[in-house]
């Protein structure tokens, strides 16, 4: 039992990890969001530490999900799996451009680069596991939803 669940234990904890982390480098400057001014359908703070968990679990998930096909397609998962890194990466660094640098138009091109990552992880996840492809969406359309606020963020700041 343990060693099917070892690889979803594992990809979650390291996704929870790199959002924490990033979250705790902004620790000191999160309270900027409250002085910006919003567009319309920008959410409460507190909603965003909420959601943020439940697309680091997701995302845990589906990188698990790929995991599982590296004896059946090396290549190819190693290939996913290095796209999957490569937007965690992008991930971690757009809240501290944002919160730590004050870079608002630098940030949502940063965003514009994490968003194709996503995407093109998502190609790349379904062709070795839909599921894993599926459980990306939720976090394409978070980032994209991102994108709307930092850009209206970048224009009336």
């Amino acid at each position: 039992m343990w060693a099917k669940l070892k690889p979803y234990f594992i990809s979650i904890l390291i996704a929870l990890c790199v959002g924490g982390l990033s979250a705790f480098l902004i620790r000191k400057n999160i309270y900027i969001y409250s002085l910006l001014r919003k567009p319309p359908l920008a959410p409460p703070a507190i909603l965003f530490p909420i959601v943020w968990t439940l697309l680091y679990i997701l995302m845990g998930i589906s990188c698990a999900c790929i995991c599982t096909q590296r004896t059946k397609y090396p290549d190819k998962v190693f290939d996913a799996l290095l796209n999957y890194t490569l937007q965690l990466i992008f991930n971690f660094l757009w809240p501290v451009i944002f919160f730590n640098m004050y870079t608002f138009l630098f940030a949502l091109i940063w965003l514009v680069v994490l968003w194709t990552s996503i995407l093109k992880m998502i190609f790349k996840f379904s062709k070795l596991d839909t599921t894993a492809a599926y459980l990306q969406i939720p976090y394409l359309l978070w980032v994209t939803y991102a994108g709307y606020l930092n850009f209206m963020i970048y224009l009336l700041n």
